[in-house]
């Protein structure tokens, strides 16, 4: 394969649409792509495979089912929960809340019904469930670099930076 080919261990760049259901979700313009890492889970894996091979200038349109996307909607990962265990005041169906659960773990929920005393989260994904639907067209594709291969993600990215938030290596507790 030549280095105008997507494979794993390249770094891509991407202008992409991404629709769940028809309605339009998320995207990226060629003024401000998406770089990520070729086979390092960095987006889904059904788009992943799609752009296997593909090469700059290619236009793919991808739609993939739940089962290949955010998941399934499953009933059972509805959970409520006392409304005095909310930390918001004010609280309405469709609002999206950040949790931690006993072990300090945080997740999102989407509070699907208020009522006097409790409070139902959703803690599907907002896209489970949904067929998603990308418009992707491949601007660069180039070698990723060592360090790149080795923390998994290109340099620079949003990948990056969720890595510094949670992994600065510079913190140092003396500084607070």
């Amino acid at each position: 394969m030549s280095m105008d080919t997507i494979t794993d261990g390249k770094v891509v760049s991407l202008a992409y649409m991404m629709k769940a259901d028809g309605i339009e979700v998320e995207g990226a313009t060629a003024d401000d792509p998406l770089d990520y890492l070729h086979g390092a889970q960095n987006i889904l894996p059904g788009l992943e495979r799609a752009l296997q091979g593909a090469r700059v200038g290619d236009v793919i349109q991808v739609t993939l089912q739940p089962g290949d996307a955010y998941g399934e909607y499953e009933d059972d990962k509805l959970e409520t929960i006392d409304r005095d265990d909310l930390p918001e005041e004010q609280v309405e169906p469709g609002m999206s809340v950040l949790l931690e659960d006993e072990d300090g773990n945080l997740f999102d929920a989407t509070i699907k019904e208020v009522n006097r005393d409790t409070v139902v989260l959703d803690l599907n994904d907002p896209l489970a469930g949904k067929v998603i639907t990308y418009d992707v067209e491949v601007l660069a594709i180039r070698t990723a670099d060592d360090e790149e291969l080795e923390n998994g993600y290109p340099a620079g990215t949003e990948f990056a930076e969720e890595d510094e938030y949670y992994y600065d290596d510079d913190f140092d507790e003396d500084d607070e």
